[in-house]
């Protein structure tokens, strides 16, 4: 199977934006969507939001919602996470992940692709 690759982490500021890309070019037309998650070290990896490919509906975290915005672009199987307004407590390792079924959640066993992460470091 074909893994999704993210890219555009770096290290930035508090209050700086940040946008990163996720290309699944294991992406089929039965797919629904895709979405984002982070890790910080010592912690659990948390869902941050999804938007799907059809009609580009978003859901988000309560912790991101607000900052944080998707988009997409289904020619080039491209999903967007723009991350604005970056606090510290965004430092994490961004996944995003293509989930096994018609729906977004937050619950990480409903993924079974998943990139290898890109790193986000916001300094105060």
């Amino acid at each position: 199977q074909v893994q999704p690759v993210e890219s555009g982490g770096g290290s930035v500021q508090a209050g700086d934006s940040l946008r990163l890309s996720c290309v699944d070019s294991g992406r089929t037309a039965s797919d629904y969507g895709m979405a984002w998650f982070r890790q910080a070290p010592g912690k659990e990896r948390e869902f941050v939001g999804g938007i799907t490919w059809r009609g580009g509906a978003h859901m988000f975290a309560d912790s991101v919602r607000g900052r944080f915005t998707l988009s997409r672009d289904n020619a080039t199987n491209t999903v967007y996470l723009h991350m604005n307004s970056l606090k510290p407590d965004d430092t994490a390792v961004y996944y995003c992940a293509r989930p096994q079924r018609g729906f977004i959640g937050a619950d990480i066993h409903d993924y079974n692709s998943w990139g290898q992460g890109t790193q986000v470091t916001v300094s105060s």
